[in-house]
């Protein structure tokens, strides 16, 4: 957990991979920018159209995927969160929108729903390395069980006691029953990145930890 207290309750999201193979990808793309950049300025090198395409088409490729790699470790949310407001039985998920194409905008957006309309969901992927256990939440329409959405409740559960555990503390602390405050997991994973990844806007920031509005 980030936060706990009798309004608000905030969990992260980490993901399973390490930042350090991020960085180390980063500075092999640059490198190899570098090479095809220097092979321009070469004194001999041919002046032809088709000479040029040659080296330019690969240096705007490799140069698109540093801009990639450097967008993922510098800016990509790490632990993107969830949080659980008690009070006003709200649900704000914090998602980055991240996609293949380094020069497109990739914008946060923050989704809040009614707690009322939340199924959990327990899904079992194969060939992963932390068993596969997943807890998805099921947004469905009011009084309904038919979905609207989903969002994933933890990347990095594990096995499926975790996975029950976890949905269960959440159960517990929206229904303000008793249950645990110390978190299970306390090691923090590594950032790898110099900036504060997580901003929430003003107005969520102050409408998800209050309980007035």
């Amino acid at each position: 957990m980030n936060e706990i207290n009798d309004v608000w309750m905030e969990i992260p999201r980490y993901v399973n991979y390490g930042w350090g193979v991020q960085w180390f990808s980063t500075f092999m793309t640059l490198i190899a920018v570098i090479i095809c950049v220097v092979f321009v300025f070469i004194p001999s090198f041919p002046s032809d159209l088709l000479s040029m395409f040659s080296v330019y088409l690969p240096v705007f490729i490799f140069f698109s995927f540093f801009i990639y790699c450097i967008k993922r470790v510098l800016f990509e949310p790490r632990g993107a969160p969830v949080r659980f407001n008690r009070k006003r039985q709200k649900v704000y998920v914090y998602e980055y929108q991240r996609s293949v194409w380094p020069w497109k905008c990739w914008p946060v957006v923050i989704k809040v729903f009614d707690w009322a309309d939340i199924q959990g969901e327990r899904m079992q992927l194969a060939g992963h390395a932390d068993w596969g256990h997943r807890i998805y939440c099921a947004v469905c329409k009011p009084g309904t069980y038919e979905v609207v959405d989903r969002f994933v409740l933890a990347w990095t559960v594990g096995n499926l006691r975790d996975a029950y555990g976890l949905w269960s503390h959440c159960c517990h602390y929206m229904e303000a029953r008793p249950m645990p405050k110390n978190p299970l997991l306390t090691d923090k994973p590594a950032d790898w990145t110099p900036f504060r990844t997580v901003r929430w806007p003003p107005d969520v920031e102050r409408e998800s930890t209050t309980d007035r509005p």
